[in-house]
Order: structure tokens, then sequence, then C-alpha cells
């Protein structure tokens, strides 16, 4: 089981939709590498599932085309795909023990039994079951059961492995751990994973790429790093991690200028001068300082009063009402050293290269969750 060869995936023009509403999937092409570990991110209803099960075959296309490996699949049966399923809730056998429910695949293919046993013997060892395999599922906690439905997903010897929230039952301690043991197993095989999740943590920490999804299209696609230190548009910045955002017009002189406040920007901002533009400022970019503090060099610093402080264990979360109007959010390390408290005279001042400029209309907002 071990270097199974991944497949790569091409989704080209593809499109999903249910009667007359508006497309689920909505015209969305993406290049999967083989072997790559990518994850499908968004909000509830943003097409990121529906995208999965029309890869999986559990869903007809509408338009467009799936191909794995090369071979376009979105007229074949989900079991002629040579695609791997991981479920949210298992969906295991309740009357089967763990060895039947992961050899049920094989068994399925008419595969010889004593191949059957040892494969089985081989996923349950992959996953860390040895020697549970004749328990049933209600004698096994929620995360030996996900890995029973992990070892089913893998035991014959799928091309891609898809994975729809496959952590999302599970408590946040027991959640972490198994996602080691998801990237050691990607490792391990060299499967093509598809994974979907809302939980954008979760996607910064496994993913070797991540598409972000919004309103059945595909706002962006990149690393953790280039997607978070680099929004393409307001969505992936507000969706992606915690941003400040100031909005105004982009000058010539290269700053911003806003209802009360102007501030400088990137050298390389991508806004056209003259136009609408917002500026994208992480929290943990910002720092305080006091009122009448001079900030330092090649640094913007906006003037206002502390609202309130958050107190989170490895960090503070302090929000800061700014004089402009807007409220800014500034994440400070819990042992900095700290002065200040709600009803403070501070400024919040950031580097200038910190700052991410997005043109006007470049995406939406967030859809609710």
């Amino acid at each position: 089981m071990t270097g199974t060869q991944g497949a790569p995936i091409r989704l080209i023009g593809l499109t999903k939709r249910y009667g007359s509403a508006a497309p689920a999937v909505d015209d969305i092409s993406l290049e999967v590498a083989a072997g790559e570990f990518i994850t499908l991110l968004g909000p509830s209803g943003s097409g990121k599932t529906t995208t999965l099960n029309l890869i999986a075959g559990f869903d007809k296309v509408t338009r467009g085309r799936i191909e794995v490996g090369g071979r376009d699949v979105a007229s074949l049966p989900a079991h002629r795909r040579d695609i791997g399923m991981v479920f949210q809730h298992y969906a295991l056998f309740p009357h089967m023990t763990a060895a039947k429910n992961v050899a049920f695949p094989l068994e399925q293919r008419k595969v010889a039994k004593d191949e059957i046993a040892r494969r089985v013997e081989e996923a349950l060892r992959l996953v860390h079951l040895e020697g549970m395999g004749e328990r049933l599922p209600r004698q096994l906690s929620g995360g030996q059961q996900q890995r029973v439905a992990f070892a089913r997903a893998i035991v014959f010897n799928p091309r891609v492995l898809l994975m729809d929230e496959p952590l999302g039952a599970l408590d946040k301690k027991l959640r972490e751990q198994l996602q080691g043991e998801i990237s050691r197993i990607h490792r391990e095989l060299g499967i093509t994973f598809v994974f979907v999740t809302h939980d954008q943590e979760e996607a910064l920490a496994l993913s070797d790429r991540i598409a972000v999804f919004n309103e059945g299209r595909i706002e962006q696609v990149g690393t953790a790093e280039e997607l978070y230190e680099r929004p393409a548009t307001l969505f992936v910045a507000r969706f992606l991690g915690d941003s400040n955002v100031l909005d105004g017009s982009y000058g010539a002189s290269g700053r911003l200028a806003g209802d009360g406040f102007e501030v400088a920007v990137p050298k390389d901002a991508a806004g056209t001068p003259g136009g609408r533009a917002a500026l994208v400022v992480r929290p943990e970019r910002t720092r305080l300082l006091a009122g009448d503090e001079a900030p330092p060099a090649e640094h913007n610093a906006l003037p206002g009063t502390v609202a309130e402080v958050t107190y989170f264990g490895s960090h503070r979360r302090v929000a800061v009402n700014l004089r402009c109007g807007v409220r800014m959010t500034v994440r400070e390390p819990a042992g900095f050293e700290y002065a200040a408290s709600p009803g403070a005279a501070v400024q919040v001042a950031w580097p200038v290269a910190r700052g991410v400029l997005i043109p006007d209309g470049a995406g939406r907002e967030p859809a609710p969750a």
C-alpha cells in the first residue's frame, strides 16, 4: 500500500445547477498535482462540498469536465473512478467488525480472501488500530471509528482520496491529533488528497495548497502563506484569519486616504492610483504605542482609544476605536509588556510593508456561515 502513485486532477469549467436557482458550482477550473494535498475551504453554501461530490461521482455535472489521471470521469459512476472517500460521520456498518468494514470494498471488487486479509491488516496497522479488527463500531471511540473509515477508504489503493470534513465531529484535542495522522498517511501513501473544511486553522495546518470558495466560485488558490500574507480579495482576507480593513481612495502619491485618516501603502501595491481600494493589516502585524509616542520609521500610526482587552492565554486581543471611526484589533503575545487598559489613549502602528492593498471590486464580502 505504501508509495501508491497519486493521480492529477483537472476541473475544467465545472458547473452544477439545481433547477433555476443560482449555480451551486459556477464555472470553476482547478488543477491538482499528482500526490498533492489540496483543501477546499469556504463557508457553508460556498460550493466546496458540491465540488467534492461531483469529483466523487455522487452528483451529476451540469457542464464541464473532471479529469482524473488524464481521463474524463464526469460520466462514469462513482465505483469506476478509483477514488476513496472519507465522510464526516464515518458511515461504518454497525453490524460489522472494524476488519469487516475495512474489507468491504475489497470484497466488492472480488479480491481473493488471503489478499483481503493481508491488505486489511496492513491498512489497520497504517492507522494504528492493530489488534482492534474484531471490535464493532460501538466498541470504538469516535477517533478510532474515523481511523477505520480512513482504512476502508485506502485499502483498495485508490489514486485519489476525498475527505468531507472528516474531523468535524471530534473535539479539539482529538481533531489536532488526527490532523497529524492525516499528514503522516499522506506522506506515506503518496495519494492525491482533496480535503473539504470550513475550519481555517485546519486548512492552514494540513494543506500544500488551499482553494478558497465563495458563492460557487474559487476566489483564490495558493499556499497557506500566500493566501494569508497576500490575499487577492477582501473575502479571502476576512475569511482566512482576522483582518483590519481601511477603505479609501488610493492616490498617485502612494497613500490611501479615507474619512479622517491617511496612511502609506506598500511600494509594490497592486491598486491603480485614483481608484478606491482597501488596505488589509493583520492584527499580529500591529502594535500599540502611547498616545504621544513617535512611531518607528516606515510605520503607519493612527490614534484611538482602547475599547476592550481580551486574554487568550498565548496572546491578548486589544480592540481600539480609532478617531476616524474604524475599530482595529491588535494581537500581542501574552508575555509582552503591556500597560494600556480600556479608555487609554493609544496609537495603532504597523510597518508600511506589512499592509496589503486590495483594489475596489476584488472579491465579494463573506457569505453568512
